[in-house]
């Protein structure tokens, strides 16, 4: 039994990326931590509802789009109607599992106790554990740390039922994989759900208010995205509102647009968005309000507005990425315990695991103009690359982005396993490295790595014409 009778020093709420993180460097540090998780396991969102799930249906997707792509045997032939979506997510279960121990384990290790239970605040300094046999704990700490994650926002006007009308948690609980589906919204839920399905033989039409999707990426990106999305049979509505949304429990759903257009599909995901997962918390008797769009405010330094209690990923809002949540965790952690904080900010890459995956790093093309007056572009398409014809992935590219004097400042790639590509650039841009760098080292063949190469002597001359014209 954990020991909850003396004070700690941090007191995470949330056992998911971010709370991990933040509960390690407080043991790391030689303080006491606590985790507070209101699941039975560990893990959080991440492994037991969102990242883990999806991406096992996401690989099953893949694989057989990469299958249809490299074979030139015919497996063009759609899936088996009805379709059972558990027998496409049978390695989800093992996955969890395994995700769960080696989660604990590393808890376990580092010294850091942790308590299934719904927390409450009762004053800012106090929590109120509410245990599963209906007893409850009184634990103190010096400081917080809320990473409760977040929850699926549901409009007004879209009934979500979770059977006809489905959000982003309950989209895999469906029996069986529909024949359409109609996804509303444009982020990265909706554009990776979407892309999913379309892989898996549904017939999926994205609506949303955005003339484009994704759209805080390189318009480049978003463009690859739908021409990919459409090639394979979907259909992206941009710049759209729902006039009426209805629902039959025979026909499905039914969805008129404010252009008088009419869309039918057998099943509707709403991915508009997600609200901060704190409904049970009691954040008025520690002195928090939520923002306007219902996220947790804080600065630079992850604080509230009580000093002492944090809040880190995804309920304090974009980017909401599991990788930016874990770093979130530690550095709200050392603060709060004192310790030096990182002099500089983090360059963090983004990745998407739409069909195929988009990453970015750095600044985009009007960004670094905006910062340096010039700008000069380098690309190279998969097509240019050996690699790109033997795994079938001609149609991506990688697009460098480089300030006047050479340095790379930004980087964007979409095709298949480019989230793992990205860090290439990542250090490139770390390093503070010129496009020499990129031309002058060895990189192996036959690899996508190889794009680095291409675009960069792309920049190369570019830059050498500027020289000349100068």
């Amino acid at each position: 039994m954990i020991d909850t009778s003396g004070r700690f020093d941090v007191v995470v709420i949330g056992g998911g990326p971010a709370g991990q993180k933040a509960a390690i460097q407080t043991s790391k540090a030689g303080f006491r931590a606590l985790v507070v998780e209101r699941g039975s396991a560990i893990g959080g969102e991440c492994v037991h509802r969102g990242t883990i799930p999806s991406k096992t249906l996401r690989e099953t997707a893949a694989a057989l789009a990469g299958l249809r792509m490299r074979s030139t045997v015919d497996f063009r032939r759609p899936l088996p109607a009805n379709l059972r979506v558990e027998l496409m997510l049978q390695r989800q279960r093992e996955v969890c599992n395994a995700h769960e121990r080696f989660i604990g384990n590393q808890l376990e290790r580092n010294g850091v106790d942790w308590l299934h239970g719904l927390a409450r605040f009762t004053d800012p300094h106090t929590l109120e554990v509410r245990l599963p046999g209906g007893s409850r704990r009184t634990i103190q700490a010096n400081a917080f740390v809320i990473a409760t994650g977040s929850r699926p926002r549901t409009p007004d006007d879209i009934p979500v039922d979770h059977d006809h009308v489905l959000d982003s948690d309950s989209v895999l609980s469906m029996a069986y994989l529909p024949t359409s589906m109609v996804v509303l919204g444009g982020g990265v839920i909706a554009s990776e759900f979407a892309s999913i399905f379309t892989a898996l033989d549904v017939a999926v039409t994205i609506i949303d208010k955005a003339p484009r999707p994704l759209a805080f990426l390189e318009p480049e990106l978003s463009r690859a995205f739908v021409d990919d999305f459409e090639q394979r049979g979907g259909t992206y509505l941009g710049g759209r509102s729902i006039a009426r949304f209805e629902v039959d429990p025979l026909q499905g759903v039914t969805v008129t647009l404010d252009d008088g257009r009419v869309v039918k599909a057998q099943k509707a995901l709403c991915a508009v968005g997600r609200v901060a997962a704190v409904r049970e918390l009691h954040l008025s008797a520690a002195g928090i309000a939520l923002s306007a769009r219902g996220h947790i405010p804080v600065n630079e330094f992850f604080q509230t507005s009580a000093p002492h209690i944090y809040a880190v990923g995804d309920v304090i809002g974009p980017p909401a990425l599991a990788a930016t949540a874990m770093e979130q965790g530690r550095r709200a952690a050392r603060h709060a315990l004192g310790l030096p904080h990182p002099a500089t900010e983090p360059v963090v890459p983004v990745g998407i695991y739409t069909i195929p995956e988009l990453a970015t790093v750095g600044m985009t093309e009007a960004e670094a103009l905006a910062k340096f007056g010039d700008v000069v572009v380098g690309r190279a398409k998969f097509s240019e690359v050996a690699r790109g014809w033997i795994s079938g992935d001609t149609s991506g590219f990688l697009k460098l982005v480089a300030a006047p004097d050479g340095r790379i400042v930004g980087a964007h790639m979409a095709g298949e396993n480019v989230t793992d590509y990205i860090h290439v650039a990542q250090m490139a841009i770390l390093g503070g490295l010129g496009v020499d760098a990129l031309i002058d080292n060895i990189f192996n063949f036959p690899t996508m790595s190889e794009s680095y190469r291409v675009a960069a002597l792309s920049l190369s001359g570019q830059l050498e014409q500027k020289r000349l014209a100068a």
